[in-house]
């Protein structure tokens, strides 16, 4: 038996949140830079004090804290109304009881809240790389 220790085959690295470029000539893309190599790239302490970046986060916040608030009454809502309104529940429309529309209501909100947040995630996104440009000069 030899009392050598294995041979470990992990690859050496500049930093340990280092990406590995295996073979690029080229510099490496910015969504592999390490912090250490993107440090100083960017003033955030600028960007945060700057009046469009302030005017973005507000436009998230009013958007976000109301669609979650209404999601969250929208979705508890059936347990409650079953749980303190039954008669009202099982109130025949059709074929079905109203607790089975209401549950199924809830997939078509889901979808248009995820719909109209795409939506207005564009106009951040759009807003923020023009913010981060400004600030990139």
């Amino acid at each position: 038996m030899s009392s050598q220790t294995p041979h470990d085959d992990t690859p050496e690295s500049g930093a340990p949140t280092d990406v590995a470029p295996t073979g690029r000539g080229t510099p490496k893309p910015a969504h592999e830079l390490t912090a250490d190599e993107e440090r100083g790239a960017v003033n955030w302490e600028a960007i945060a004090a700057d009046a469009d970046f302030k005017k973005l986060l507000a436009s998230k916040t009013g958007f976000i804290v109301p669609t979650t608030i209404f999601f969250l009454v929208y979705y508890f809502a059936l347990p409650v109304l079953v749980g303190w309104f039954p008669d009202l529940m099982k109130t025949k429309i059709g074929s079905v009881n109203f607790a089975y529309l209401f549950a199924l209501s809830q997939f078509f909100m889901a979808w248009i809240v995820a719909a109209l947040y795409v939506g207005k995630a564009a106009g951040w996104d759009k807003a923020a790389a023009s913010l981060l440009a400004k600030f990139k000069k």
